[in-house]
């Protein structure tokens, strides 16, 4: 899975242990235990390995933000006030989430 530098960097320091994803067919395969190797969009070298642990699925992002710490989801301390549901409508459309509904992909590094 290709990730920006910023979540990227927070995955690989172990700050940031919840992937957020849209659960379409691609994430639907992904089970409990599996590796999971993130790739830096800026340096395509760059990779991390990760286990999976566990699977939160949602109906949408809203539910999903009310459920998660999103201190584990990649928000900054100072970012969590204000973080919104509508953050995640920049990677996906409200229509596919509706069609396939999100997943918090819980993860350690390998």
């Amino acid at each position: 899975m290709n990730l920006h530098p910023q979540p990227f960097s927070m995955i690989a320091s172990g700050n940031k242990t919840i992937e957020l994803r849209l659960f379409d067919e691609k994430r639907q395969l992904i089970s409990i235990g599996d590796t999971l190797i993130f790739t830096n969009t800026k340096d395509a070298n760059s990779t991390i390995s990760c286990v999976v642990e566990k699977l939160h699925i949602f109906a949408s992002f809203e539910e999903l933000y009310q459920s998660l710490p999103l201190d584990k989801c990649g928000y900054l301390p100072e970012e969590i006030a204000t973080a919104s549901a509508k953050d995640m409508e920049v990677y996906y459309s409200l229509e596919k989430q509706k069609c396939y509904g999100v997943v918090g992909i819980e993860i350690r590094l390998k």
